[in-house]
């Protein structure tokens, strides 16, 4: 064992001890007997770090790793910290849990913690979807609410978002001050395992019901769907939550002819039938558009494991089906909900919409046309819900995304919602259908009025700690020099969120970025192209996320502008990766 550190070592023992149930330590003892060296340092060269997304990691025993004691620990610290935020209050929690692996005896362990501390916890039976936890802490005003969920990782992974008292995810300060809390417990003694039985109230099945009456209320051309009841939908939950509320949320709105695949229609922590279950990739929604290419349907639809998030493949003129992105099915949600409230005359002077910074501005265009405002946010929806909460009752938010496939149509909750998203993709499919238009048409229009955007994502991983200090110097020397051109293409703003600094590159002058820091510089060219560099906190990568645009005149022309963007990425990229 020469090459594990003291420190690795001494957690070893640590966990050896009697402070351990029998069966971690024999687990453990394991390892050691059989001399496995990788394992033990993967699992015990550092705690499992409680983020600001909570936390994140490969189940298995050890510090580093998903188990009782880490989660134990992070459910302690946050209940130490809520203790302190509402002194003399009766404190409530929400506790739910997806369909991976172990997640249903962590959210059960989670409300054992919660309910030793005194908190009166609002437990769900059966696993259901993240969007449905939000709006649970909302209805029945808890202090907070913690989600058992790695969202769209392998497998071998499980997690836990923690949620503060509006239905978001932790932003600042509580964040920061959680993980203190949490840092702060330096043995499992601390810990309270012991379950109140009478702290624990079960949520079942009629809860749906309520969350399914409050979305049915937000919907905009009820009409539409009476009239395009036999719209053919295709729809797989990848094996996840989706499957407990999609169905019946959809059926509730009057759709009739919902086709669900049932090769992944059962909740399976394994995803037996995808590599990933992630709905941005092809192959984990391969079977629901192979189904659709068979039944000619009119909108295919999946969710992943925690149905926070949705992907799309919409019907080409050939009868092909085709993957949008996620800046594509936010730009047609945002068109949808605004021309329709329009037309509707339910368009007001304070409501907003939202996105991230590093989510296409065709949303924010369309938005303009319609004379509703446009916030922006740094990556992650939760600070989506923040936005919302700090302009509760000043200001009316319809619709908001992110380019990671997360959307949500009205307020009822904090957090991004396939279920409620799939229920306006529909309507949306059945209102243009009615029109005598498919999404792939009204897609087009948009391009049209507003110029072709095209994304993409290209994701760098390096290596160790060799790698993690390439990326960051590779931050460095873009700081240090900006570039002017980019593929030819003049730079004419450059924003730096770690510094909260905008340049114009023409005068130099500098102007104030009002949202927190955070490591992302952009570049936006004289034609609107946007480009990302973000690195991650968490692993030696970067991720550039790439916008370009060019005006489109004739549908005719969609293919070779289309190509002539990708080459402009290509070019671009090259004056920021120099090999």
């Amino acid at each position: 064992m020469g090459a594990l550190d003291k420190e690795t070592q001494g957690r070893i023992n640590q966990w050896q001890t009697d402070e351990y149930d029998m069966d971690t330590v024999s687990k453990v003892k394991a390892l050691v007997d059989n001399n496995e060296e990788t394992e033990l340092l993967d699992s015990f060269y550092k705690e499992l770090e409680f983020g600001t997304g909570g936390l994140r990691g490969i189940m298995g025993v050890g510090s580093n790793r998903m188990n009782k004691y880490t989660i134990g620990k992070a459910t302690q610290g946050l209940a130490n910290y809520l203790i302190k935020q509402f002194p003399n209050e009766e404190i409530k929690v929400a506790v739910s849990y997806d369909s991976r692996n172990n997640s249903q005896e962590f959210g059960q362990l989670v409300a054992d913690v919660f309910s030793a501390n005194g908190f009166q916890v609002y437990l769900f039976k059966e696993l259901r979807p993240t969007p449905l936890l939000s709006f649970a802490v909302r209805h029945f005003k808890c202090q907070g609410g913690v989600m058992l969920t790695a969202s769209h990782n392998p497998k071998e992974y499980n997690g836990y978002k923690a949620y503060w008292n509006d239905g978001g995810q932790l932003v600042a300060p509580h964040d920061k001050n959680v993980i203190t809390e949490v840092n702060a417990i330096t043995s499992v003694k601390e810990i309270k395992f012991d379950r109140v039985e009478k702290n624990i109230h079960l949520v079942g099945e009629d809860f749906d019901q309520i969350y399914i009456d409050a979305n049915k209320k937000l919907s905009i051309h009820p009409e539409a769907v009476k009239e395009q009841s036999d719209l053919k939908i295709v729809y797989s939950p990848i094996h996840g939550t989706g499957i407990t509320l999609v169905p019946k949320m959809l059926e509730a709105w009057g759709f009739k002819n919902v086709q669900v695949v049932e090769d992944q229609a059962k909740p399976d922590g394994n995803f037996p039938t995808v590599v990933y279950p992630n709905p941005e990739e092809e192959e984990a929604m391969s079977k629901a558009m192979a189904m659709g290419q068979e039944i000619d349907a009119d909108v295919v639809m999946a969710t992943d494991p925690d149905a926070d998030r949705v992907g799309v493949a919409i019907k080409l003129p050939s009868g092909e089906f085709q993957l949008i992105n996620g800046n594509q099915i936010g730009s047609l949600l945002t068109y949808y909900v605004l021309s329709s409230k329009k037309d509707l005359g339910q368009l007001k002077a304070n409501q907003y919409i939202v996105k991230t910074i590093v989510t296409s501005n065709l949303f924010s265009d369309i938005a303009k046309s319609f004379d509703v405002k446009s916030y922006e946010t740094l990556t992650g929806f939760k600070f989506i819900g923040e936005v919302m909460t700090k302009l509760e009752g000043k200001e009316t938010y319809l619709v908001g995304g992110e380019e990671s496939y997360g959307f949500l149509v009205g307020d009822l909750v904090r957090d991004k919602d396939a279920v409620n998203s799939c229920a306006f993709i529909s309507e949306m499919a059945a209102y243009f259908k009615s029109q005598g238009k498919s999404l792939y048409d009204v897609l087009l229009k948009l391009y049209l009025d507003f110029g072709y955007y095209k994304e993409k994502l290209i994701s760098l991983t390096k290596k160790g700690k060799a790698g993690a200090d390439e990326i960051k110097q590779m931050m460095a020397d873009l700081r240090a020099d900006l570039p002017k051109t980019l593929g030819d293409i003049e730079v004419v703003e450059v924003r730096d969120y770690e510094t909260s600094e905008a340049t114009d590159m023409a005068t130099g002058k500098k102007s104030k970025i009002d949202l927190p820091k955070s490591d992302v510089l952009q570049f936006i060219t004289k034609d609107g192209d946007v480009i990302s560099a973000r690195p991650s906190g968490t692993e030696p990568k970067i991720k550039f996320y790439c916008s370009v645009r060019e005006n489109l005149e004739f549908t005719s022309e969609f293919g070779q502008i289309s190509n002539r963007l990708d080459d402009k990425v290509r070019l671009m990229m090259a004056d920021i990766v120099k090999d």
